[in-house]
């Protein structure tokens, strides 16, 4: 039996694929519990709608990205660190970033900023933040002595 996916089913497919199934587990497992349902011509204009909604989407989130990805690049966030000839004492981490834009009215998760390692010595840094699939924006991180 064919049927399309509701929903991601481990070992069968993703959603919105279109996939062969036993009849027995397609009507007892998938169907019942709302994972799938039979395929037509009905289900098939659905799923093409939904494709098409999923696209337009998709392109509007990488339109803001890249927008976002813009105001990203013009900015240098600046910290004042405690420093002792020339070497700092603590470090900047993804968190303390995150903070500094969000104060600045940019709005990130700090676990898509790359840069994983804290940032401990004098000077500007490139920090690379991933903005959306594919979009990765670049923010310059300076750090000063107090």
């Amino acid at each position: 039996m064919k049927v399309i996916l509701l929903s991601d089913v481990a070992k069968v497919g993703k959603k919105g694929e279109i996939k062969e199934v036993a009849d027995g587990y397609a009507r007892n497992f998938l169907i019942a519990r709302g994972l799938a349902v039979m395929e037509s011509a009905g289900s098939k204009k659905i799923l093409a709608k939904q494709n098409e909604e999923a696209a337009r989407l998709d392109e509007q989130k990488r339109g803001e990205a890249l927008e976002l990805k813009k105001v990203l690049e013009a900015k240098t966030l600046v910290f004042k660190v405690k420093a002792k000839d020339g070497k700092v004492s603590g470090s900047i981490s993804s968190k303390q970033i995150e903070e500094e834009l969000k104060k600045q009215g940019i709005t990130i998760d700090k676990r898509k900023i790359r840069n994983s390692e804290p940032l401990n010595s004098l000077g500007t840094t490139d920090v690379q933040i991933e903005l959306y699939k594919n979009v990765i924006g670049t923010i310059k991180v300076r750090l000063i002595e107090e």
